[in-house]
């Protein structure tokens, strides 16, 4: 069967085409979403910054330069936002992701990293 940009698989009873991917819920053979890097192999260092510009006057905890995995930066994002007591959020940039911790919890995020292997800096 060619593979047309016009057709598109509507039923299949065979359970390998019915695979949807995670990220945009699109069959796997139609998916367009970017492959993760696999965070084992790439190695880092993280950055640590406090940024209080366009915030209100807020302080926030900013660690750059991290691997464009999703899972890595969800699983390291719960986990940094447990262990400091507040909220923060992931964003997924051009070529790294970013993690966002209110407040200034540089220590403490420091302890985690080093808890997790992870080298940082700042």
């Amino acid at each position: 069967m060619a593979k047309d940009k016009d057709t598109r698989l509507v039923y299949s009873t065979d359970p390998a085409l019915n695979q949807r991917c995670p990220k945009c819920r699109e069959l796997r053979s139609e998916c367009t979403c970017e492959p993760d890097v696999e965070v084992s192999s790439y190695k880092f260092v993280a950055v640590l910054r406090i940024e209080k510009a366009g915030r209100g006057g807020k302080t926030v905890t900013v660690i750059d330069q991290l691997p464009k995995n999703e899972l890595f930066l969800k699983d390291l994002t719960t986990r940094l936002k447990k262990k400091c007591g507040s909220g923060g959020t992931y964003l997924m940039g051009a070529k790294e992701g970013v993690i966002e911790i209110q407040g200034d919890k540089r220590e403490l995020i420091r302890k985690a990293l080093e808890e997790r292997g992870i080298r940082w800096k700042g």
